[in-house]
């Protein structure tokens, strides 16, 4: 199973009220500290509500950072995330 998977499955089960999206830019990184645009090291997550109550940003971001700790352990270097 690659890194976005991982992360979508990780994600998906606590945020049950988000459709959530996986986006590898790692690409976009290449030359940048030796990267090579492989292995999934930049990633974006784009999560978008489905219900219209009120969303604890700041909270949601914790908890993405405390489920992905073992990436950033094995190999993941960035993360974006954009909560819609």
């Amino acid at each position: 199973m690659n890194r976005k998977q991982r992360i979508y499955n990780l994600l998906s089960k606590k945020f049950d009220d988000f459709s959530l999206e996986i986006i590898d830019n790692s690409n976009l990184h290449v030359g940048h500290n030796n990267f090579d645009g492989k292995n999934e090291t930049h990633i974006k997550i784009i999560l978008t509500n489905k219900n219209t109550h009120t969303l604890d940003r700041l909270n949601i971001h914790r908890i993405i950072n405390n489920l992905l700790e073992g990436e950033f352990k094995n190999g993941l270097h960035s993360l974006e995330i954009k909560i819609n």
